[in-house]
């Protein structure tokens, strides 16, 4: 068991809020006493996962393939899921970017799980995976709890 936290990436360049998915995935980490894997897939991701190793990730995964260059749905989508299903990591962690929601939103159904969207809070709760997000423009908070072996979740931007 493990979480894994996709670093999301554009022309090489890592977007500033998958650090900040890096820092919750180890908060859930040490909860859970596992260990933290990043996914980098593009150009560059080599040298990022060498950052983010820095970061305190404990193993990264890495696709610098030609065909993973550029973020392509399709492409992204089948490569996490194959991730998911050989690894089986606890839950799968990123920025709520719209390429993060398609992605992980994608390899969720492709895996049978849910997907917990938007996150402000996560954190253990009886054992499951639980996240706090506003719903109803903020006027409401919702607690869900990932009921399915791999949680995925995308975190709101500025929340951690």
């Amino acid at each position: 068991m493990s979480i894994f936290v996709w670093i999301e990436t554009f022309g090489g360049q890592v977007n500033p809020s998958s650090w900040e998915a890096l820092g919750a995935g180890q908060a859930l980490a040490q909860d859970l006493a596992t260990d933290l894997h990043v996914l980098v897939f593009g150009s560059s991701a080599a040298a990022i996962a060498r950052e983010a190793e820095q970061y305190g990730a404990a193993k990264a995964l890495v696709c610098a393939d030609q065909s993973a260059a550029d973020y392509h749905p399709e492409i992204y989508a089948a490569l996490l899921t194959h991730l998911v299903q050989a690894h089986q990591p606890a839950a799968v962690i990123a920025t709520a970017s719209s390429r993060s929601r398609e992605l992980l939103a994608t390899a969720a159904a492709d895996v049978d799980s849910g997907l917990i969207s938007d996150v402000i809070d996560l954190r253990l709760a009886g054992g499951k995976i639980t996240g706090t997000r506003p719903a109803f423009a903020g006027k409401v908070l919702m607690e869900m709890q990932a009921n399915s072996p791999t949680a995925f979740i995308t975190l709101r931007g500025r929340a951690f």
